[in-house]
């Protein structure tokens, strides 16, 4: 596979977490630049309340100033590695998500303008959904892996830290975080369920708006305004409650998760201040060991919700799967017609039925329908929409077959655009003019019979400005 096409990606059964395994392949010398990093800046944040410790209990007790200089000038070098470790590493993985979020819109926009077609009963909305909105989600899996090992490496350098001042310590950090993190894994599979829901709800809300927008012309030719609106509504308030469902749930969770961590870290500080009062840990120890009950909240926090964040990706991947996976609606021909002549044989789609039809290279030749569904079910045909099973009688092109013909060198011969309705911001005369100055004596007929706004702005009161 290219780096621009997913097709195939997956073990057909889970094509969402093969397309997220490819994702992290694709940038994998990121990852492993970016990983170590960031959790290098852990493993500093970890010492930091050591160090403190360490000072408290050395240079500080000791009253010995060269010592405390020099031990303050390890401090501020901790935090200078602390620091850059940080910012290259970010900097390295953001990049990273920002390209492969690039690479998956490339590679559906590949796939949705593919001379062949794309068999999906996704909507245009959908579509534009899934190529910018999930696209940025699924190139997540980038922020997770390396959240999760900054993490991990957080927990870990603290949990040795404890347990080198005090095994209890130490143990109680080794064994509630797994704990912890299993039981607050159970609630992945509803959380991606519940994303993977709101996210669909989303996407047919939108594509019902492109539809709406697209065809706002023929709905009012037949005053369908208020159904076509009530099924709006209907979507919109679906993609809602959807949406509130996921986001209560995400809401539960990270709270849940929250509260939970920051028990843990209670029982550390309250295990540690017992440990001082008794005498078994220094001063300095127990400054040590307050300091990273607080820092471990963080990380702590970061592994309770990075099962949400792979939910949102997973849901993603797998909506972005439809369409890379998804099958060609014409085949893949390799025929060159002979010349431009077009013939149609006892043609039928739709509401056609049994049209003859030909057309001989060069000649100009206009075709009435009476009926709107007729224009439209034969411009679908000639311009390559249509599977050839769904099509009846012949199609030919230059004598070729139409389903035989590669679709590129077909619609060099045969072109048909099919009719489809606009909305613009701004008046008749702003979208003419295109951004350029409008001309002092008004738009010139011309232009006005070009783009057929000639008799809509007659038709209308105020003319170009409407």
């Amino acid at each position: 596979m290219s780096g621009d096409d997913d097709r195939g990606a997956g073990d057909g059964k889970k094509p969402g977490p093969g397309l997220l395994r490819r994702t992290i392949v694709n940038q994998r010398i990121a990852l492993a630049v970016g990983t170590p990093l960031v959790s290098l800046h852990q493993v500093m944040e970890t010492l930091v309340p050591v160090a403190i410790g360490v000072i408290i209990d050395g240079p500080v007790t000791d009253g010995d100033v060269s010592m405390l200089v020099v031990a303050l000038a390890g401090l501020a070098a901790l935090f200078v590695v602390l620091t850059y470790s940080w910012r290259l590493g970010a900097r390295r993985l953001v990049a990273a998500i920002e390209a492969e979020s690039h690479r998956l819109r490339v590679a559906v926009a590949r796939r949705i303008l593919d001379p062949r077609g794309v068999r999906t009963s996704l909507r245009t909305g959908e579509l534009l959904a899934v190529a910018t909105t999930d696209a940025g989600r699924a190139a997540q899996i980038l922020h997770v892996v390396p959240a999760t090992a900054a993490a991990v490496t957080a927990v870990v350098g603290a949990a040795i830290a404890l347990l080198l001042v005090d095994v209890p310590l130490g143990l109680l950090v080794l064994l509630g975080t797994p704990a912890i993190l299993v039981a607050l894994d159970r609630a992945t599979p509803l959380l991606t369920r519940r994303m993977t829901a709101q996210q669909e709800a989303v996407a047919r809300a939108s594509g019902l708006a492109t539809d709406l927008v697209t065809g706002l012309r023929p709905l009012r030719g037949i005053g369908a305004e208020p159904a076509a609106a009530h099924r709006y509504r209907d979507a919109s308030a679906d993609a809602l409650a959807s949406t509130l469902r996921a986001t209560r749930a995400l809401g539960v969770y990270t709270g849940t998760s929250s509260a939970v961590s920051a028990l843990l870290s209670v029982a550390v500080a309250g295990v540690a201040g017992w440990a001082a009062l008794s005498g078994r840990i220094s001063v300095g120890e127990l400054i040590t060991v307050v300091g990273l009950a607080q820092f471990v909240v963080e990380p702590l926090g970061t592994l309770a919700a990075l099962p949400s964040s792979w939910a949102a990706s997973r849901a993603s991947a797998d909506r972005l799967s439809l369409v890379l996976h998804a099958p060609s609606l014409l085949p893949a021909g390799t025929g060159t017609p002979a010349d431009g002549s077009l013939e149609l044989r006892g043609l039928g789609y739709r509401s056609l039925r049994r049209i003859d039809l030909t057309v001989a290279p060069g000649e100009l030749l206009g075709v009435l329908a009476h009926r709107s569904q007729d224009a439209e079910a034969l411009a679908d045909v000639l311009s390559g929409q249509v599977p050839p099973e769904d099509v009846r009688g012949e199609l030919t092109v230059g004598g070729v077959p139409l389903d035989a013909l590669d679709p590129v060198a077909g619609r060099r011969t045969v072109l048909a655009e099919p009719h489809h309705s606009d909305l613009f911001a701004g008046t008749l005369a702003d979208n003419i003019a295109a951004g350029m100055s409008r001309p002092s004596d008004g738009i010139p007929s011309e232009v006005l019979g070009a783009s057929a706004a000639g008799q809509l702005a007659d038709t209308h009161p105020d003319g170009l400005d409407q």
